[in-house]
């Protein structure tokens, strides 16, 4: 028994402590340092196309997004940036936005100082911040140009645009070893080392830690969880986990899930990206929901009321408990932004929508609010659970429309402070 305790604590204790990083400020945001870890995500849009930019950021801030990188590529989208920032403030958005530089950054800032001042981060790459003798020249600029707005940088490096000469020259090193390692041990060493070399310069221009953030993303899920156990163990700085590249629809989403949650598990990572391919024209936002779910099914942080669902069966034939369970939570994404400022707490509220006598009142008991619906050939009566006791038996073509009128009254009597008892009363009312 005393075995079975001590797995038991081992079991309750959930997730290993963070990995301890330094503390930085993007904007309002606090990341690393054992602050919440932080959902950010991606414009798809022209930076240069203001309106269309201003929007994409608003509809991601408004899903969630704590921070928003935007592409700096050209003129262009440089001159937009402090539009974009005023357009946003004027609609009451003061979301972070990063700055997404590649190959000509350090003159991009140098041009426009209006965009260099606007953005709350810079993110640039090692691998194509400057090549062979302008390397270091353009890379001081931009750390330069950090140090004078009073900026944070995000040095990413990345498996598709890593520094060839760091990588040839590991290459030529393991090749003389008489141990050799193999090619893609060596480049994910190729990636851990490019971010932490920078870092290491950043420092001696002047930047220092609390104003780095580090990244160093690949698209394959094995290599992505050793390259940032590594930077993990060889640093202290604040990091931004992704798995770049993931893909679209399912793939994407699963691949992200196992990747980053067993990082965070292991304590890795201060803010977090999925980088979802959309559907043409599809909702960018998406990313930023399956971010929110992942840090929340893992007991992380709290967006959202979750909404559990069975997953149906055959005694589950019809398909009211999936339209209830679908309608419940949608009805809540919509309503969370009015319900953040009017019910403190709501996003740890759990409402259970079952399909049948088997798990359904267990499930449902174990809710804040839960229906066990009746499955194929049981009585056409609902029983509704409030904090773990009936309340209420529903019956009759308005079952599902009753339930989200007590979800609704719940909410209301709980968060909004008046505190809905639970009663036995087990007629249909």
């Amino acid at each position: 028994m005393s075995d079975l305790k001590e797995r038991t604590k081992e079991i309750q204790a959930g997730p290993k402590g963070r990995h301890r990083t330094v503390q930085v400020t993007v904007g309002n945001v606090k990341v690393g340092g054992g602050a919440p870890i932080v959902v950010q995500s991606m414009t798809n849009t022209d930076t240069a196309d203001i309106e269309g930019t201003v929007k994409q950021v608003a509809a991601l801030a408004r899903a969630g997004s704590e921070m928003v990188r935007i592409t700096v590529d050209r003129d262009e989208a440089a001159a937009a940036v402090p539009h974009i920032r005023e357009k946003l403030d004027k609609l009451g958005i003061d979301v972070p936005l990063i700055g997404d530089f590649h190959y000509i950054g350090h003159k991009l800032l140098a041009d426009h100082p209006a965009c260099a001042a606007a953005l709350s981060k810079y993110r640039i790459n090692p691998g194509n911040v400057g090549f062979k003798n302008k390397r270091d020249t353009q890379f001081t600029d931009i750390v330069e140009m950090a140090l004078k707005h009073g900026k944070t940088i995000r040095i990413g490096a990345n498996w598709g645009s890593l520094d060839q000469e760091l990588l040839t020259k590991l290459m030529e090193e393991n090749a003389k070893s008489p141990d050799p390692i193999d090619a893609r041990a060596v480049t994910r060493e190729a990636m851990v080392q490019s971010a932490l070399l920078s870092a290491a310069r950043a420092e001696e221009i002047g930047l220092p830690k609390n104003r780095m953030i580090l990244s160093a993303k690949v698209s394959n899920v094995q290599d992505l969880i050793a390259v940032y156990r590594e930077l993990a163990a060889r640093s202290d700085y604040a990091i931004h986990l992704g798995l770049t590249e993931a893909g679209m629809g399912s793939k994407g989403i699963v691949a992200s899930s196992a990747a980053l949650g067993i990082l965070l598990q292991d304590g890795i990572g201060d803010t977090i990206r999925v980088s979802l391919t959309p559907e043409p024209g599809g909702d960018r936002t998406i990313e930023v929901k399956v971010a929110q779910e992942i840090l929340q099914t893992m007991g992380f942080r709290t967006f959202v009321p979750l909404v559990a669902a069975c997953p149906g069966c055959g005694r589950t034939t019809s398909t009211v408990f999936q339209e209830l369970a679908r309608d419940i939570q949608a009805f809540i994404r919509d309503e969370m932004p009015n319900w953040k400022t009017r019910y403190p707490g709501v996003e740890e509220l759990n409402v259970a929508v079952m399909g049948c006598i088997v798990n359904g009142p267990g499930e449902s008991k174990h809710a804040n609010i839960g229906i066990s619906l009746p499955g194929t050939g049981e009585t056409p009566a609902a029983p509704v659970f409030v904090d773990g006791q009936k309340f209420r038996t529903l019956r009759g073509p308005t079952i599902a429309a009753d339930f989200k009128a007590l979800v609704i009254d719940y909410i209301d009597q709980r968060y909004g402070g008046a505190g809905m008892k639970a009663s036995a009363v087990t007629a249909a009312e």
